[in-house]
């Protein structure tokens, strides 16, 4: 079985442009929630950059907080987003006329009712046909927090693309999705994340689970929602490794001085 490799290096300051080996292609989609302090970092790393309707109101007022002692029109002027996507019903007028005004591509898919904020994003990356064969990877910023039945259905977009890498995050954490037809290799960035983790069979109970590198490994251990699920435990190596039978959630804890 083919083994997928994760890292979060998109935490860490981005390579010197001419250093060796291949790495992913980043795209940022930024929610309406409190910016996580690393949003800068991740800025850095992103190839495309989207906001999610309110997404850009964040953008806009919490992005030079960021930079204390900047101007904060030539903080937004650094920090222009290619495009907004959404249902508009959340994003300002002026916000909207700013980054229109400065470049933006506005996309209005105030007619789909049935879809967040967030699939419409990811249907438009998806879609893009210079990302494509591109070793994609998306970040979503402000993903979790806020209100339940929200967070839920951007983990539900998690399991409505098994065959993209999304990673959800937030100030405390990230979340994403390990599909059971790959093996999986986790890189631990113990710099920024950890030691905290969990994995939770988030789309139906799984039989068989197993797991190297986390102080209570998973040796073909049952997990299932009103039986047991793998939370609270903690990485001990530099490498993680999960093979399982049913999708499973990856969750490990983000440094506070990241």
């Amino acid at each position: 079985m083919e083994v997928m490799t994760h890292s979060s290096a998109f935490l860490l300051p981005p390579p010197p442009a001419d250093s060796n080996g291949p790495s992913p292609t980043y795209a940022l989609v930024i929610l309406n929630q409190r910016l996580p302090r690393f949003i800068p970092t991740l800025w850095k790393h992103a190839r495309l950059r989207v906001c999610a309707d309110g997404g850009a109101n964040r953008l806009y007022d919490d992005l030079p907080l960021l930079f204390p002692g900047e101007d904060a029109l030539a903080v937004r002027e650094r920090h222009v987003p290619d495009v907004i996507k959404g249902d508009m019903d959340s994003i300002r007028e002026e916000v909207l006329t700013s980054y229109k005004n400065m470049g933006t591509k506005i996309v209005d898919a105030s007619d789909d009712q049935d879809t967040t904020d967030l699939h419409k994003c990811i249907l438009y990356i998806q879609d893009l046909p210079n990302l494509k064969n591109q070793n994609l990877c998306i970040l979503v910023a402000g993903a979790l927090g806020g209100r339940f039945d929200h967070e839920m259905g951007n983990i539900n977009v998690l399991c409505k693309f098994p065959h993209m890498r999304i990673v959800l995050l937030s100030d405390d954490c990230l979340i994403q999705l390990l599909p059971s037809s790959q093996h999986h290799e986790i890189h631990i960035q113990s710099a920024v994340e950890g030691p905290h983790c969990g994995l939770i069979p988030i789309t139906g109970p799984s039989k068989r689970n197993r797991t190297t590198g986390l102080q209570w490994n998973l040796a073909d251990t049952e997990m299932s929602f009103g039986g047991l699920i793998s939370t609270s435990n903690v990485v001990k190596g530099e490498v993680v490794t999960v093979e399982s039978d049913a999708n499973l959630l990856w969750t490990v804890s983000l440094r506070k001085g990241s």
